[in-house]
């Protein structure tokens, strides 16, 4: 500090130094305080500063994020309830062709898909067997026939005899023993020819049955079609002896088909003639087929104590897509809804975060509910539902009108697209 000229006596002196000395104390204490701050005060906001950036960096990492939905919009449509089957892809009628004779196949005239017409030659077995058969048959009936003719001159003869003899005995010319002898001879040459007849017409008659079967030789369609199984080949022996066997497998039109399902008895109850049915094959796997069921039989099918029924689905051919044997797999209509106000079946499982026992189920059995988003809030629907296909309800009554959007879950994380997003509306029910 300088000390004015003024200032040199001795008690001025005195008071400055005084005051130089508050001065450095003042000092001093500031100093102090300074370095204590800048050590623990300055520490303690540096650290506070730090957990006030990692609070609000956590908070915006992991807040919770906003609720998203994915909504679908009520439509107008169609639903469908059916019942599904599988079956296999038959002609409506076919015709089994086999034998009634055994022998060995001599010629062969059909093969697959051989376009036959009915009386039409398919196959010849070798008939020289048989033709022996009605050979000796014929000789037998040509012997009868001999017989018949010698007997009858007898019987002729016989008739004269009697007569000379009755002639006779009215003049009392011979015995009455005479008379009668000549009247039995007659009478056994008339039996004689009335079993030779007998003897013919039995001849006659296995002569017969050895000409059809000899004409059962050669195998004839018996209607008209197309050959879809041939089972035999030519030189191949057949025996008729106990059952029948099946030579050719003739379809009639296979421009008519249809589908023989099985439906377990669970579901038999919903099917009923005259309902519409759709089934696809493995061939067309894109293509739809439409057909009408024609049949439900009555008869029950079991497999390993498992009842199922054969509902006949018939089906028109015009291009012969389907072939015999084709897997099909069909839906059979069970009720339908045309045109009618519809909205997605998962909209009636859905249930938001927060309803509590407000579910969706009501106390009636038709009665549910449906959430929808209006002016930023979830609100609950209260709804009538009719059928349902498991893709879409039908709603009978209800606050809902075409084009509402109705929320079906909630969205994953990330999700974009169709997901309606809102910051966790508040609930209305």
């Amino acid at each position: 500090m300088t000390v004015p000229d003024d200032a040199k006596h001795p008690a001025l002196a005195v008071l400055v130094a005084q005051q130089n000395a508050r001065v450095r104390e003042v000092a001093g204490r500031v100093t102090s305080k300074i370095r204590r701050f800048n050590w623990k005060q300055l520490s303690l906001l540096v650290a506070a500063v730090v957990i006030v950036l990692g609070a609000a960096i956590y908070w915006f990492a992991f807040r919770p994020a906003p609720v998203r939905y994915v909504t679908a919009a009520v439509t107008r449509g169609d639903v469908v309830t059916t019942i599904s089957a599988s079956g296999s892809v038959n002609p409506v009628v076919t015709v089994q062709v086999g034998t009634y004779v055994s022998g060995t196949l001599q010629t062969l005239n059909c093969d697959y898909n051989t376009r036959v017409e009915s009386g039409q030659l398919c196959a010849t077995i070798d008939p020289k067997p048989y033709q022996i058969i009605v050979d000796q048959d014929q000789a037998a009936v040509d012997t009868a026939r001999a017989q018949l003719a010698k007997d009858q001159s007898d019987l002729a003869y016989n008739l004269i005899n009697q007569r000379r003899y009755d002639a006779m005995l009215a003049e009392n010319a011979i015995s009455r023993d005479a008379a009668d002898i000549a009247r039995n001879s007659y009478n056994q040459a008339l039996a004689l020819t009335h079993l030779d007849a007998a003897q013919v017409a039995q001849k006659a008659a296995v002569l017969k049955a050895s000409q059809i079967n000899l004409a059962y030789t050669k195998i004839v369609s018996p209607v008209s079609g197309t050959v879809v199984s041939r089972n035999v080949t030519a030189g191949q022996t057949v025996a008729a002896s106990f059952q029948t066997p099946t030579l050719f497998l003739i379809a009639t039109d296979l421009t008519k088909m249809q589908v023989d399902t099985n439906v377990s008895e669970s579901d038999i109850a919903g099917a009923s003639t005259g309902a519409d049915a759709d089934f696809t094959v493995d061939a067309f796997p894109d293509r739809t087929f439409h057909g009408r069921v024609d049949q439900v039989r009555q008869a029950p099918i079991s497999v390993q104590n498992v009842i199922t029924y054969d509902v006949v689905i018939t089906v028109d051919n015009p291009s012969l897509l389907l072939k015999p044997g084709m897997t099909a797999t069909a839906k059979i209509v069970k009720a339908r809804s045309r045109g009618v106000l519809r909205v997605p079946s998962q909209a009636l499982r859905f249930t938001p975060a927060g309803a509590g026992k407000h579910g969706t189920k009501t106390a009636k059995s038709h009665q549910q509910k449906v959430w929808v988003q209006r002016d930023g809030k979830l609100v609950a629907i209260p709804v009538t539902v009719g059928l349902d296909d498991d893709s879409f309800a039908e709603i009978k009554s209800g606050d809902l009108k075409l084009g509402d959007q109705v929320v079906v879950s909630v969205a994953a994380t990330g999700t974009s697209g169709s997901a309606k997003t809102a910051r966790t509306p508040a609930l209305r029910l």
